[in-house]
């Protein structure tokens, strides 16, 4: 380590002269841990040889109950071996079978890097971070593509190593391994190889393939086969080598079409954050009160500086330089050698004007102010600084596949620019008899949250790169690699979906309003050959309204059908998160990690239309809707639309019921309403469940002035057509509906729950139980061209399916020699008849059924006045006219829930069922 003459930086306030020879792996003297004095374990003895990937294990007296993280095991005794760095805790007969590498060097191990997408915050309870395995005692981050949960403050720290779940012709396979993610499986786990428990709700262990699903001990997953097959939903997953997105500048949030939150950063928030480096970070600051102690501000370069992201080192006052070095690496994860380091001290001016934000840390603004020194309570701050190097060993990384090695190693000096390393390793990777300039030497920075590529000139010294980085940020070189890689032309080509187009105009309307377009139902699909033509055009089109309401802009990749295994059927899935509660968001994020996320769509970002167009050229694909009714038809209509355009005209529909009534769900044996099944169970029905037809009818409303002493009519307004799923109500029932809508679009907040909206529904009912209008005496009914005489009802409803009103049976089980028994594919609808609220209070509650008016294929009904009307739970009032209910053709492919339970999948054993929390309430 330097001293202050030689950097000229402000010497360490230490002990005397610095005493060098303290072991890179040495833990830190005196450090405060996260949790509370006394209830952590306390280190003894000295730090033992690193045996395992990067880790630097030392034996502590443990002084409360501590598991293996390795076994999952309890320690007994009270001697354990903790990692200073990671917070990795083992038995000493586990120490030599540790596999799972340190943090600090896991960066280094990541076979290709791929950024994550973080969602908003949230309480995961019983989870823990993957970066300093700690519990998630508080708010934090989970990746919503794979299964990583890691807190606000270690977001920074954590590897690139996230699901490749498309090609982006970087680092392209057609042969997927495993990809493995540590811990945070259920107690009941077992291991694919010992069958024994591999999971824990008490430390971070066990491993998981989150594309198949297989669990196991961490040392027990060397010995499965090292290829994947994607596990029990391999049919119903959209393989990521068929799937290709040129993405460049889109993030992961842009590609897989997830809203952008703010995610926090390193520093950010209410509270200072603990850089503790022998606990790993932390959410608590432990307060430095013994006069022999001292807490530190560390910045690491200048980017931490300029963002006011530091960390708390806490170290005795007699700590030699060596020992605070390598605690201001610690909490970094910096896996280097603390003599190429130094601690710079920050100016007392820089503190006095960032006193405001320095206060973040626990202090106040007035002890901030205050000209402070060593022995203060405010901690001073130093920044980490890289030493002037001559040389370097650098690591050469190939970017083409089927290479004998994972990297080489070479020595840069000053005189190295990025041409020559080219010619130097490409002999060493069998590539000496080719031409080198077609080659160049590429800079990947992995950040957590975003891959960035940079092509370097030929001329660009490499020596000074490297320190610029360091310059920077020291952290950000362990997170740095270089590629060489072939210098080819990639074609542009990205598909923008735009939405909230104002539908019905023309192709020539839609390239007015967005240059050249191809045209769809309200939106457009823009195909750009010109990465930064379709970056602009994607902020243009979300900062846009086009007749007061936004526009929709979503990436979409490009799937090529023509490698699709011959047995692949994909699953499309449709997930709407307003219906359900918070049980809609849930869903979107378990599947998008049961499956590829390509394939799950969330409507409220631009409808159905951009998961049918993704699909349009796939031969055959099913689909899986979760929501309500409503959000069925909605799909099913969309499906109507574009079914010419697609390659499979006719998928299967699937139905997850989110909604209130979820009648169609009922009838196809999905049951009443989604209560937290476990959604690989679901999917898994989804895949054994069998194919029927079921009717859709069209609605013309056709509305008039009706004069009836001249038979005159005269128009009020166009003719509109509506899509019938389940049933049409007209008269009392369409009223109450109307009455429950109105109620709900007061107040949206308050109808997050079913009970809660049955509720209302009871009270706007008891509201309307003495109401009369003779509705027989207002409308006029034909059947198949015959007047039908109504009797005295005050509603008219035509059902499709044998459920009305969440599950009840209007038409019922009495055999009738006038009519057919009722099927939901006979193309027949039957009408019936209910003579008030309490009526259809009967109906609901078992005792009594509708009355029976007609069954058959066309009807024609004539409005009088203006009446209540509702198609699927979808209410308005209709004005005085016709309406004729007609057939549509063709009939709509749904799949109906097997009555057996799931099967067992064959030769392929797959527990995922296992590693998802344990259901509430009846599985379905």
């Amino acid at each position: 380590m330097a001293t202050a003459a030689e950097s000229g930086a402000r010497t360490w306030p230490g002990s005397g002269s610095p005493r060098l020879g303290s072991p890179a792996g040495s833990p830190v003297l005196g450090i405060s841990g996260r949790a509370r004095p006394g209830s952590g374990p306390e280190r003894t003895g000295r730090a033992i040889g690193s045996v395992a990937p990067g880790h630097s294990f030392r034996k502590v007296t443990l002084t409360k109950p501590t598991f293996c993280h390795l076994c999952s095991d309890f320690i007994w005794g009270l001697a354990g071996f903790l990692c200073d760095v990671c917070n990795f805790m083992s038995h000493e007969k586990c120490l030599k079978q540790v596999k799972t590498p340190c943090t600090s060097i896991a960066p280094s191990l990541v076979r290709v890097p791929v950024a994550h997408c973080f969602g908003s915050l949230g309480l995961y309870k019983r989870k823990f971070c993957v970066v300093c395995r700690k519990s998630l005692e508080v708010p934090a981050f989970r990746c919503e593509v794979c299964e990583l949960h890691v807190h606000p403050d270690c977001v920074p720290f954590a590897c690139s190593d996230c699901r490749q779940c498309h090609q982006d012709g970087q680092h392209d396979y057609d042969t997927y391994h495993h990809h493995w993610r540590e811990g945070n499986l259920p107690s009941g786990a077992r291991c694919e190889v010992c069958r024994k428990t591999c999971g824990s709700s008490d430390v971070l262990a066990g491993v998981r393939c989150e594309w198949c699903g297989v669990q196991a001990h961490s040392v027990c997953s060397t010995a499965l086969t090292p290829e994947c097959t994607f596990g029990r939903l391999r049919s119903m997953v959209l393989p990521p080598s068929c799937v290709r997105l040129l993405s460049r500048n889109f993030s992961k949030m842009h590609c897989f079409r997830i809203p952008e939150t703010m995610v926090l950063e390193l520093g950010d928030g209410d509270d200072g954050l603990d850089g503790s480096a022998a606990v790993g970070t932390g959410r608590e600051v432990s307060a430095a009160t013994e006069s022999t102690k001292q807490t530190l501000k560390i910045f690491d370069g200048n980017d931490s500086m300029r963002k006011n992201q530091f960390r708390l080192v806490t170290v005795s006052r007699l700590a030699r330089n060596e020992e605070v070095m390598e605690a201001a690496l610690r909490a970094y994860y910096i896996n280097e050698d603390p003599k190429d380091f130094q601690l710079q001290a920050l100016p007392l001016t820089l503190l006095s004007g960032n006193a405001q934000a320095l206060g973040k840390a626990g202090t106040t603004e007035e002890e901030t102010s205050k000209d402070s020194g060593p022995g203060d309570s405010v901690p001073e701050a130093w920044v980490i600084r890289s030493l002037p190097r001559t040389q370097e060993i650098l690591k050469i990384y190939p970017d083409w596949l089927k290479v004998g090695v994972a990297y080489v190693s070479i020595r840069v000096n000053s005189q190295s620019t990025a041409r020559s390393v080219v010619q130097e390793v490409l002999p060493l990777f069998g590539r000496q008899v080719e031409d080198q300039e077609r080659f160049q030497l590429i800079e990947v920075l992995m950040s957590s949250r975003q891959v960035q590529r940079t092509v370097l000139v030929d001329e660009e010294p490499l020596l000074d790169r490297l320190r610029d980085i360091r310059q920077t940020s020291v952290r950000q070189a362990s997170q740095t690699r270089f590629y060489v890689a072939e210098a080819r032309a990639v074609t542009p080509h990205v598909s923008l979906f735009v939405g909230g187009l104002p539908p019905g105009l023309s192709p020539q309307d839609y390239s007015n309003l967005l240059h050249e377009a191809m045209a769809t139902k309200g939106a457009v699909v823009l195909d750009v050959t010109c990465f930064a033509e379709a970056e602009r055009l994607y902020m243009l089109a979300r900062d846009t309204a086009v007749h007061g309401r936004p526009l929709t802009a979503l990436v979409l990749p490009d799937v090529l059908h023509t490698k699709l295994p011959p047995d692949c059927c994909p699953l499309l899935v449709f997930v709407n998160p307003k219906s359900g509660g918070l049980k809609g968001r849930e869903l979107l994020c378990s599947f998008r990690k049961l499956l590829n996320p390509h394939q799950v769509f969330e409507l409220t970002n631009g409808g159905p239309l951009p998961g049918f167009h993704l699909f349009s050229q796939v031969p055959c694909f099913r689909v899986l809707v979760c929501g309500g009714d409503g959000t069925v038809g909605w799909v099913l209509a969309a499906l109507e639309e574009t079914r010419r355009h697609l390659a499979c005209p006719e998928p299967s529909v699937a139905i997850l019921p989110l909604g209130t009534g979820n009648d169609l769900g009922r009838v196809l044996r999905w049951g009443a309403g989604y209560s937290g099944e476990d959604p690989f169970s679901v999917l898994v029905s989804v895949d054994e469940a069998d194919a029927v037809l079921m009717d859709r009818w069209t609605i013309l409303l056709d509305a008039h002035e009706i004069d009836s002493t001249e038979n005159n009519v005269v128009e009020t307004e166009p003719p509109k057509i509506v899509q019938m799923n389940n049933y049409c109500g007209i008269g009392i029932d369409a009223e109450l509906s109307l009455d429950f809508h109105q109620a709900r679009e007061e107040e949206p907040g308050k109808f997050t729950s079913r009970f809660h909206n049955k509720g209302v529904y009871v009270r706007v009912g008891l509201q309307k139980i003495s109401h009369s209008r003779s509705l027989h005496k207002e409308i006029r009914l034909q059947v198949e061209q015959q007047e039908v005489e109504l009797p005295s009802i005050e509603g008219l409803i035509f059902i499709n399916i044998p459920s009305w009103g969440s599950g009840a049976d209007l038409w019922g089980s009495d055999s009738d020699s006038r009519f057919e028994k009722p099927r939901i594919d006979d193309g027949l609808l039957e009408v019936v008849g209910v003579t008030g609220v309490v009526h259809m209070g009967q109906v609901q509650g078992g005792l009594r059924s509708g009355i029976r008016i007609a069954q058959g294929s066309y009807f024609r009904v004539t409005l009088l006045k203006a009446t209540p009307v509702q198609v699927d739970g979808e209410p308005w009032i209709q004005a005085p006219g016709h309406m004729i209910i007609s057939a549509t053709a063709p009939k709509v492919h749904m799949l109906r829930k097997a009555k057996q339970k799931p099967r067992k999948a064959g030769a392929i054993r797959d527990t995922r069922v296992d590693t998802l929390p344990a259901p509430e309430g009846n599985p379905l």
